[in-house]
């Protein structure tokens, strides 16, 4: 199960006790004090696993608990300090304060360890409050006490490309004809419940990483359909596929329009990426004309249709693809607008070189 979030207290262990006591050996009367030391408090670690995909591990628990440390023992014997708790979390996890909702840590390479909450030290014997006054003390310390912490975890997928638009656009065929992804298809909206990530290979030795989430609807930055529960999941992609579908009731421009509008809601920052549209499922337009179609498309966004064809596109239809030989890259308008079909490959494998070329790999 894909577990994305989960919220629980977490605390270090508490210091073991110091302890009284005295010398007691055959011959020796009066024996000074040797009472040892607490053991100190587990620690609080995390460390981060990319062999994890999900917080399911947390789902349905709320407390977290260190070992506390062992009280100190005659002959100045320190007790035992508590095992410290480690907690395994995939790359991409964020660290929320419950109470004050700071982000924390935002934890993102593999094999990342680092000590979240230290453990309660722990009390000193009465070997260390003997002095020329008071021979015998009695007194020891208590050991401090472990700290807690409400927190919250996120996970945030990490990828190159993003996949956006609305649901039963064709996003998840795309991505599992582009990469190595096996999403659930099927031809009805919501059937991607959860993000997928895929390898997308370009070549023998180059690759990329592409998302899919769940459609996006009017309303999805207010929490509408799967709304705030996945858009989070696209904030880390370098890069935004907008997903346009031709043979949707809703125009291609109406599509894009929403889905930016979303986007620029739920960040600002997020809506300002790097993007390009691809014009899916063309194989199965039911319009009159899908060439003039597309050509208004592109003048709606003020884009006029290219002839230069350095990535191989198939020519038969209209597309755009910014020219960077004379000019510079312009972000705000999409790299390139250019009709596909999952099903009989159209423009399958130019798509991939023109979104490698634009993550600049």
């Amino acid at each position: 199960m894909f577990i994305d979030s989960a919220r629980f207290s977490v605390s270090s262990g508490k210091g073991g006790q110091g302890c009284a006591s005295f010398r007691r050996e055959k011959f020796v009367v009066q024996g000074g004090p040797d009472g040892g030391d607490g053991g100190k408090g587990g620690d609080v670690y995390f460390v981060v696993d990319s062999n994890t995909d999900t917080l399911s591990f947390y789902k349905g628990k709320k407390v977290f608990k260190a070992d506390k440390g062992q009280p100190g023992m005659g002959r100045q014997k320190t007790g035992k300090s508590g095992e410290h708790l480690i907690l395994t979390v995939p790359p991409g996890t964020q660290i929320i304060d419950d109470d004050t909702n700071e982000v924390l840590y935002d934890l993102l390479e593999d094999g990342e360890k680092f000590l979240f909450i230290e453990g309660g030290k722990g009390g000193l014997g009465n070997v260390h409050f003997k002095n020329s006054r008071n021979q015998r003390p009695t007194y020891f310390q208590p050991g401090l006490p472990g700290i807690t912490k409400n927190i919250r975890l996120e996970l945030k997928l990490i990828a190159d490309v993003g996949l956006v638009g609305y649901p039963n656009v064709g996003k998840s065929t795309l991505i599992s004809v582009t990469s190595n992804a096996t999403p659930e298809i099927a031809n009805y909206e919501f059937t991607t419940l959860t993000p997928k990530l895929g390898v997308v290979n370009v070549g023998d030795y180059s690759s990329f990483v592409m998302a899919d989430i769940p459609g996006i609807i009017d309303g999805a930055s207010e929490g509408k359909g799967l709304g705030l529960e996945f858009l989070k999941h696209i904030e880390r992609t370098k890069t935004l596929l907008f997903t346009i579908d031709v043979a949707n009731h809703r125009t291609m421009i109406d599509q894009y329009n929403v889905l930016k509008e979303e986007l620029v809601k739920f960040s600002q920052e997020l809506s300002q990426r790097d993007f390009a549209i691809v014009l899916s499922k063309i194989d199965a337009y039911y319009g009159e004309d899908l060439q003039k179609d597309i050509e208004e498309f592109l003048i709606a966004l003020n884009l006029e249709v290219s002839k230069s064809n350095e990535y191989k596109f198939d020519t038969n239809l209209p597309y755009f693809v910014q020219d960077l030989i004379f000019s510079k890259k312009d972000s705000s308008k999409p790299y390139f607008v250019l009709p596909i079909s999952s099903l009989d490959k159209t423009n399958i494998n130019p798509l991939k070189y023109a979104l490698y070329t634009m993550l600049g790999k």
